[in-house]
């Protein structure tokens, strides 16, 4: 197991069958940086276009279709202290009858503070002037290189992973990406430092980040959407349009899991989805919607665990 450190000087707009930037084993740990959706670093320079510019790939030795890359978000650590928004909400969120009494779209900045573990607006208006909001760090956009050959933009989501916005994706969260490619060729990228779910104003508080991962290889899994647990919960997070495809999509996930970890059949299956699913909107506002289906980790689920048996 070693622990790499990699200083990024190309990037990504796409999740694809590139070069590979680092080759690392399973086991072990890298410690990188990411940069803003616009393409800004740490030092607030622009070193890539915007639109979620990745790090990477990755390439996991031993990696090939059919298995499944455990990712585990072991730090971040805003290397910044500002990060941007903007606002109003997202026209696709509101009643269309609203659209025509909002202002303009326009960018908001905010301070970080690392230490004291707040976001705040820097120039709010005298009736927020005390609002903060809790340093929560994300990634908004990572996972795999897709199958047959494509080339999937860094805007949207799939099968792979990608752009799936959703806050639960920080540190000590493990994710199990399915591997459509040998090495995996993994990306990350679009940190936030705060956002709440849906992404229903088209962003997070976005800023840099150094990042610190370590990835496990599982052989033959057969995965066919992102699985995570975290300290509380278990969960599969799946991608499509409209709500209800994304909805389908994580639930089927989700009752192949617990058939196949608890060795159940589907009616057994449906009596703990039916009681316990809980089930959160990840993103409404990208071109694929995201939605996770979760149940929270309890003596009846422990034996789903991936983290516990890799």
């Amino acid at each position: 197991m070693a622990r790499h450190h990699f200083a990024p000087t190309q990037y990504s707009n796409v999740l694809a069958t590139l070069p590979p930037v680092l080759e690392i084993a399973s086991g072990d740990s890298v410690v990188t940086t990411t940069l803003d959706a616009a393409g800004f670093g740490g030092d607030g320079a622009q070193h890539a276009p915007r639109g979620n510019p990745m790090t990477g790939p990755f390439f996991v030795a031993g990696a090939e279709p059919g298995d499944a890359l455990l990712v585990t978000i072991e730090r971040m650590t805003p290397n910044r202290k500002t990060g941007w928004t903007y606002s109003p909400l997202a026209p696709g969120v509101l009643d269309p009858g609203m659209l025509h009494e909002l202002p303009k779209r326009e960018r908001y900045e905010w301070a970080i503070d690392a230490q004291a573990g707040t976001v705040k607006l820097l120039e709010p208006t005298a009736r927020i002037k005390d609002w903060s909001f809790p340093l929560a760090p994300m990634l908004g956009c990572f996972g795999v290189a897709p199958e047959r050959g494509q080339a999937i933009s860094t805007a949207t989501s799939g099968a792979n992973g990608g752009n799936m916005d959703y806050r639960l994706f920080g540190p000590g969260a493990t994710i199990a990406f399915p591997v459509f490619v040998d090495g995996a060729l993994f990306f990350l990228g679009d940190g936030h430092a705060c956002q709440g779910d849906g992404e229903i104003a088209g962003t997070g508080v976005e800023t840099s980040f150094e990042v610190e991962f370590s990835v496990k290889l599982v052989k033959k899994q057969g995965l066919r959407w992102p699985r995570c647990e975290t300290e509380t919960d278990l969960l599969v997070i799946a991608s499509g349009r409209p709500l209800d495809q994304p909805l389908q999509f994580a639930t089927t996930e989700l009752l192949r899991w617990v058939g196949e970890d608890l060795g159940v059949d589907p009616i057994e299956a449906s009596h703990l989805l039916g009681q316990a699913v809980r089930y959160d909107i990840a993103n409404v506002f990208n071109p694929a919607y995201c939605v996770a289906a979760r149940l929270e980790k309890t003596e009846l689920t422990r034996a789903m665990s991936f983290r516990a048996r890799s």
